[in-house]
C-alpha cells in the first residue's frame, strides 16, 4: 500500500498567476506511485446522516457507504455553513461562508455562482490534476475549473435526464443515479489521462425531492413498517415563533400528488397546488412506456388501499402516518440506488488498482428532516438539517474504521483536498484542513465552535433567517428578524426540544456563547449581512455582499 507522506516544508513552490497561491509542483518532482493522490468526491443532495447505516442503522442499510466508512474516517459532527443546496455547494467549492462567496440563497441574482472565484478544482488543475464534474451542479452558471463536465439542467429529473456539456446538450435514457455513475466510469476508463492524477466530482441529485425510486427498488420496504420518529406530531411548544411559521410539515405541506405519487381522483381534492400538479405531470412525461408501466404497477395497490381507507373515514392522524410512510419509504428507496452506485464505483477503483492512491470523500450538501418534528426538507439549524454525513477514505494516511467527534464543516473540504495534493490554501479561504484529524492527530487548538447563517426568507418553506453556532455540547441560534433566540444543550436534550434561552440555569452559558458568537462573526467578517433584507441581499454581487457583510450598508436600512 502506498504511504502518503506529509508534505516536506522545504519542497520547492511555484506561483500560478491564475490562483495567486503557492503550489507544490508534485507533477514535475514525483513520478509513478509517489504522485499526488487521485480524488473522488461523491456528493449527494439532502442525505440525512440517519439514513446511512454506518451512523445509525435504525432506518436502512447502506452496505457500500458502510464499506467506505470501514476503510476510512467517519465524522460524527460535520455540518453545513448554510443548510440549503446551492449555497452549500458554493461553500464546498470555495471553502468560504455564503457572505464571502456571494451565494446566500437559491433564488435571486446571487444564486448564480460567480465562477470567476478561486475554487479548489481550479487550484488542483493548476497543480497538475485532471479535473471532471459529472452530475448535479445546481449553481445556475457554467462550471469553471474543469477539464470535462456534464451536468444536469437545474435539479434534473430522476428518469431520462437531459444534460449539458461544454459542447452542448446530451440526452440519456435510464435512471439518473445510474447514468451519473455510467458517465463517471466512462470518464475514468476511457477519457482521462492516466499520466495525471485526477479529481472527479461525482455529484448526485439523489435523494432530493421528489424521491423517485429507481427501477431496482420500486417496491423495496413494501411490507415493512418504518418506525415513526417520536416527534412526528410535535407541537413546537417552547420553541421560537420561527418554528410555528415554517411551511415544511408532512401534514400540511407535503403534496399528495407531487411528493407522494398519489394521482388525483374525482371527489378528493388532494392536489390543490396547480403548479405542483403540472410539475409532477412533467416528471412523468419523462418515462419511457416500459418505465411508466413499472412505475404505475409499483404504486397502484397502495394508492387504491389509501383511497379506500379515506372513503371508510380514515382519521387525520392516520392520514399523516400514511404520508410519512410513503415519504420515508420513497426516500430510502432512492438512497438504496445511491448506495448501489457508490458500490459500483468503489468496485472499479478496487479492480483497476486505483483505490490504493485515491482519496474518496462522501458527503451530502446538508442533512434532511425525516419526519422529526413532523417535517421534511432542511434549512434549519437543528441537527437533522445542519448536520451532514461525511466519510473520508485516504489510503495510507487514515486508519480504517476510524471516527472523530471533532467539529467539521463543509468549508473545510476545500483546504483539506488542497493539503492532500500539496497545495497551500489561498488567503481568504475560511475553512480549516481536516488532514490532521485524518492523520490521527488530536490538535489542541481545534475549533471550539462552527458558525452558520441561513438567509433565504421570505421564500419557499418559510424558514426565518438566522445565524448561530454549534459547539460540541451546545447550539445557539438567533432569529434576528424576530429578535428571538434558541439555546439547546445537546447532551441533555439531543432532540433539541427544550429551548433553554430563558432558563436561569443557563445564564452564564448563554452569555459565554453569545460572546463566542460575536467573536466568530468578527473572525469570518459577517458583521452586517443580517442588516440587509434578503430581497436586497440576493441581488448583490459577490463583492457587494462581502463588503456589506464586513462594513455594513452605506445607508441605514
Amino acid at each position: 500500500m502506498v504511504t502518503i507522506m506529509k508534505l516536506p516544508a522545504n519542497l520547492s513552490r511555484i506561483s500560478f498567476a491564475a490562483s495567486t497561491v503557492a503550489v507544490c509542483f508534485f507533477g514535475a518532482l514525483l513520478h509513478g506511485e509517489d504522485r499526488p493522490p487521485n480524488i473522488l468526491f461523491i456528493l449527494s443532495d439532502d442525505h440525512a446522516a440517519k439514513a446511512v447505516s454506518a451512523y445509525d442503522g435504525s432506518l436502512n442499510r447502506t452496505p457500500h457507504l458502510d464499506r467506505l466508512a470501514a476503510g476510512g474516517m467517519l465524522f460524527r459532527n460535520a455540518s453545513a455553513a448554510n443548510a440549503i443546496c446551492g449555497p452549500s455547494r458554493a461553500s464546498i467549492l470555495t471553502g468560504k461562508h455564503s457572505h464571502r462567496n456571494g451565494m446566500v440563497g437559491n433564488i435571486g441574482v446571487s444564486s448564480a455562482f460567480d465562477g470567476s472565484q478561486i475554487t479548489f478544482p481550479k487550484l488542483l488543475r493548476d497543480g497538475g490534476h485532471q479535473t471532471a464534474l459529472i452530475g448535479k451542479w445546481h449553481l445556475r452558471s457554467e462550471p469553471t475549473g474543469f477539464d470535462h463536465w456534464e451536468i444536469l439542467i437545474g435539479q434534473g429529473p430522476y428518469y431520462n435526464p437531459p444534460m449539458l456539456t461544454a459542447q452542448g446538450p446530451t440526452e440519456h435514457t435510464g435512471y439518473t443515479t445510474d447514468i451519473i455513475t455510467d458517465l463517471c466510469l466512462d470518464w475514468l476508463q476511457n477519457q482521462r489521462d492516466p499520466a495525471k492524477p485526477f479529481l472527479l466530482l461525482k455529484h448526485h441529485k439523489a435523494p432530493h425531492r421528489t424521491w423517485m425510486p429507481g427501477p431496482d427498488h420500486l417496491t423495496k420496504f413494501g411490507d415493512v413498517f418504518i418506525p415513526e420518529p417520536p416527534t412526528l406530531f410535535h407541537d413546537y411548544g417552547g420553541l421560537s415563533r420561527a418554528a410555528t411559521m415554517q411551511e415544511l410539515e408532512i401534514d400540511r405541506h407535503l403534496h399528495f400528488y407531487y411528493d407522494l405519487k398519489l394521482p388525483p381522483r374525482p371527489g378528493f381534492d388532494l392536489s390543490p397546488n396547480g403548479y405542483l400538479v403540472q410539475a409532477r405531470r412533467f416528471y412523468e412525461t419523462r418515462f419511457t412506456p416500459e418505465q411508466k408501466q413499472a412505475w404505475d404497477a409499483a404504486y397502484r395497490e397502495e394508492n387504491e388501499a389509501f383511497y379506500n381507507a379515506l372513503e371508510a373515514g380514515m382519521g387525520h392522524r392516520d392520514i399523516v402516518r400514511w404520508k410519512y410512510q410513503r415519504y420515508i419509504k420513497d426516500y430510502l428507496r432512492t438512497v438504496a440506488s445511491l448506495d448501489d452506485n457508490i458500490g459500483r464505483i468503489l468496485d472499479y477503483l478496487d479492480e483497476s488498482g486505483l483505490a490504493e492512491n485515491t482519496i474518496v470523500i462522501y458527503a451530502s450538501d446538508q442533512g434532511m428532516f425525516l419526519g422529526e418534528r413532523g417535517w421534511y426538507d432542511k434549512r434549519w439549524h437543528y441537527e437533522e438539517s445542519l448536520g451532514l454525513p461525511l466519510i473520508i477514505r485516504w489510503p495510507g494516511v487514515t486508519g480504517p474504521g476510524s471516527e472523530t467527534t471533532r467539529l467539521a464543516q463543509n468549508i473545510d473540504l476545500a483546504p483539506t483536498l488542497l493539503e492532500a495534493a500539496g497545495i497551500a490554501p489561498p488567503e481568504g479561504m475560511q475553512g480549516r484542513s481536516l488532514a490532521p484529524l485524518l492523520r490521527g492527530e488530536e490538535p489542541e487548538d481545534w475549533r471550539r465552535a462552527v458558525y452558520f447563517h441561513y438567509y433565504e426568507y421570505p421564500a419557499y418553506h418559510a424558514v426565518n433567517r438566522h445565524y448561530g453556532l454549534r459547539t460540541d455540547r451546545h447550539k445557539l441560534a438567533y432569529f434576528y428578524e424576530l429578535d428571538e433566540w434558541e439555546l439547546f444543550d445537546l447532551q441533555r436534550d439531543p432532540h433539541e426540544l427544550n429551548n433553554a434561552w430563558r432558563d436561569p440555569h443557563y445564564r452564564d452559558i448563554l452569555a459565554d456563547l453569545q460572546n463566542l458568537l460575536s467573536e466568530l462573526r468578527t473572525q469570518y467578517g459577517d458583521l452586517h449581512s443580517d442588516k440587509i433584507p434578503f430581497a436586497e441581499l440576493r441581488e448583490m454581487s459577490v463583492e457587494e455582499i462581502a463588503r456589506v457583510s464586513l462594513e455594513g450598508p452605506s445607508e441605514a436600512p
